[in-house]
């Protein structure tokens, strides 16, 4: 197949394939082949999507046999056994060990409807319009979260102004700024010309902000903030939950508690369409149908997210990203300052960011094309995608993540920084 047919019928708004121009045929673990039979090793992972690996046999075997038993598929909202099976293994395997309490809404296929409907159901509960988030904040391309979203090139396709949103400077942005202390005088003075939030919404780890990782002893400060101004904390784990950084939740290094959490993309275990908003019970307010949206509950998606979280218990992956996680940092630590002293690194889990910050503009993405040119898929994030951001499936082998790492590690070295 030709790149013609997509070239000259598919919208222009295409992204992904203009920075990995061949046609991909199949998939398999952490690699993809192209038409021509070409191997690359998979370090982009469907943006998180794709975390227990392309065509997961286990997960992939319970879906096949759902559908060869004529398993329902859509049903909108109604009861489906699937369904039932999913919220209780999810309750009583992933929630209730973590001492978690919240109540599940299915919300539609994508992170950004998970979003949304937490930005609603915060602005009912409190009567409260305006929500704050971070600089550097992605959150979705809706106008609802595109308005936290602060990315310059998404929010100009908005075509409308985007408000009730505050920003506010995200900690280590601004040396010396107590980012609580600033969330504080807002609150407080009667001249800051800012309401009170409905909501704080973040990241634990900002993913397309540049892989930035919020101190822990701030989230937990943000905790207090936030129960004390009675506002609502919404934590977006749309990338950085199933495991990613180690841990189910990335909010859990952090030992805290948000009111509302969104989940999406490896939720729904091998890249099936499927995102969650968990609530605490009393927020639970919407009226029926008050949120809605045709393929809530995506049958398949929940009998493929359900096998998702047993492969993810069964086969130990929470320990198993912390062990490959020391592996990725032992390397950069170690090899990064060979080929320069300027680049920098940061990461938790199997979510890495190299900075290109110190380059000229562009520096990143000609790394990301020597890497494709090597058989490794991998993105950019940052301001001015000035970040390299490797981020392999969870199962991928150690040979093949440390492979991966020296591709990026030839990659640089090939543009003679």
């Amino acid at each position: 197949m030709k790149t013609t047919i997509f070239e000259e019928k598919e919208s222009n708004v295409r992204s992904y394939c203009r920075k990995f121009p061949v046609v991909f045929e199949k998939a398999k673990g952490s690699k993809m082949y192209d038409q021509d039979g070409n191997e690359y090793l998979d370090f982009f992972c469907g943006a998180g999507s794709i975390n227990y690996g392309h065509n997961n046999p286990f997960i992939k075997e319970k879906v096949v046999e759902y559908l060869l038993n004529d398993g329902i598929v859509h049903s909108m909202d109604m009861y489906t056994v699937s369904k039932g099976n999913f919220i209780e293994y999810f309750q009583e395997k992933v929630l209730k060990p973590r001492g978690l309490d919240y109540k599940i809404m299915f919300t539609g296929p994508t992170g950004t409807n998970a979003n949304e409907a937490a930005l609603k159901l915060a602005r009912k509960v409190t009567g409260r319009s305006n929500v704050w988030a971070l600089m550097g904040a992605f959150h979705g391309m809706t106008l609802g979260t595109l308005a936290l979203t602060t990315e310059a090139a998404a929010r100009k396709g908005a075509g409308m102004p985007l408000g009730c949103v505050t920003h506010i400077p995200a900690p280590g942005l601004f040396p010396g700024l107590d980012t609580i202390a600033y969330m504080e005088h807002l609150i407080n003075d009667d001249h800051s010309g800012v309401e009170k939030p409905a909501a704080i919404m973040l990241e634990a780890i900002q993913a397309e902000g540049g892989v930035n990782i919020m101190p822990f002893e701030w989230m937990q400060q943000v905790r207090e903030f936030c129960t004390k101004h009675d506002i609502l904390l919404i934590l977006d784990e749309i990338q950085t939950a199933n495991c990613r950084t180690g841990k189910f939740f990335s909010f859990e290094w952090s030992g805290i508690k948000p009111d509302i959490v969104t989940v999406a993309k490896s939720i729904g275990g091998m890249g099936m369409p499927f995102a969650l908003t968990l609530l605490r019970p009393d927020l639970d307010i919407f009226s029926p149908g008050e949120h809605n949206g045709t393929f809530r509950g995506f049958q398949l998606a929940t009998v493929a997210g359900r096998a998702g979280l047993e492969f993810m218990l069964e086969n130990h992956i929470e320990d198993e990203v912390v062990r490959k996680s020391k592996l990725v940092e032992e390397f950069l630590k170690t090899e990064l300052p060979k080929v320069s002293d300027k680049l920098t690194y940061r990461g938790l889990g199997l979510m890495w960011g190299i900075d290109f910050s110190a380059y000229p503009s562009g520096t990143a993405k000609k790394a990301s094309q020597e890497c494709f040119k090597r058989g490794l898929v991998i993105e950019l994030a940052g301001s001015d995608d000035c970040v390299l951001k490797p981020m392999p499936a969870l199962i991928t082998s150690d040979e093949d993540l440390m492979r991966g790492f020296k591709i990026i590690i030839e990659a640089i070295k090939a543009l003679n920084l």
